[in-house]
């Protein structure tokens, strides 16, 4: 039977902080890697303008991008085993990475669909295919699907939590990309006057080109990220870690043991 727990989110931050803390690779060195390879990785692709080309390298920087996020999830995960992990390890997607990409594609559709129903049901896909790429960064012999199915077991009881966890970490992410959020409004507003009224777009913003200021708030968003992004890739890892015991899915997962909630069928909602 599928069962599970209220976690401690309190106690599992204080925990990936202790893991922290303690790590043999800072923290700190490897987040900074990591957002600095995806911000030059971005401005490049910023600058290339030329039709189909531009369209290949957008598309090549979202690939690295997933390989990156891997490597820096394989970290967080050495860290939470007590285990070393060397500023290589970043790279590692590279040696599954067709099915990072296929799982990405996937879940993006699967959540797309969801979205065409209302909001809520696309968030809750969201959150029920959470875990599908931790499953295959722990084991990538899996199958694409496989990871897929194990995620919505999984989760089953936990999206609830998940979604808390994330409001509690939302103030740090306002203040990594309100500076970004409020350029691009002023952007389409500026847009929206030139194809009203033929008003024309100023070419640059706070006397810097868009280039420019695409550079420094992703240096800003490197700077808060440095605080807090490890500390949640850690907790949520954490929960993940729960889900599997309790629902006894998942590379070392134990048998869930039986408990009062047992014949119980958590409905597939937020819960």
């Amino acid at each position: 039977m599928m069962t599970f727990e209220h976690i401690d989110r309190q106690k599992c931050k204080w925990e990936a902080a202790e893991l922290l803390r303690d790590a043999q690779v800072s923290p700190k060195a490897m987040t900074a890697l990591y957002l600095g390879l995806l911000i030059v990785l971005n401005l490049f692709s910023s600058l290339v303008d030329t039709g189909f080309f531009s369209v290949f390298i957008s598309i090549l920087v979202s690939l690295l991008g997933t390989v990156l996020a891997t490597g820096f999830a394989l970290y967080c995960m050495a860290i939470r085993r007590g285990e070393r992990a060397e500023f290589l390890t970043l790279f590692d997607g590279f040696s599954f990475v067709g099915k990072l990409i296929l799982l990405d594609i996937l879940i993006s559709l699967f959540i797309f669909l969801w979205s065409l129903l209302f909001l809520i049901p696309g968030i809750i896909a969201a959150y029920r295919y959470s875990f599908a790429f931790y499953n295959l960064y722990e084991d990538p012999s899996l199958g694409v699907m496989e990871a897929l199915e194990m995620s919505k077991r999984q989760t089953l009881g936990y999206k609830s939590q998940l979604f808390t966890l994330d409001l509690s970490y939302i103030g740090w992410t306002l203040l990594a990309t309100l500076p970004t959020l409020l350029l691009i409004l002023q952007i389409n507003r500026d847009l929206t006057m030139l194809m009203l009224y033929g008003i024309p777009a100023p070419e640059t913003y706070f006397g810097l080109p868009i280039f420019a200021l695409n550079a420094i708030f992703g240096l800003w968003q490197l700077l808060v990220a440095l605080f807090y992004f490890p500390h949640y890739t850690c907790v949520q890892l954490a929960y993940f870690d729960t889900a599997k015991r309790t629902s006894g899915v998942g590379k070392d997962a134990a048998p869930a043991q039986s408990n009062p909630w047992d014949g119980w069928n958590a409905p597939d909602g937020l819960g």
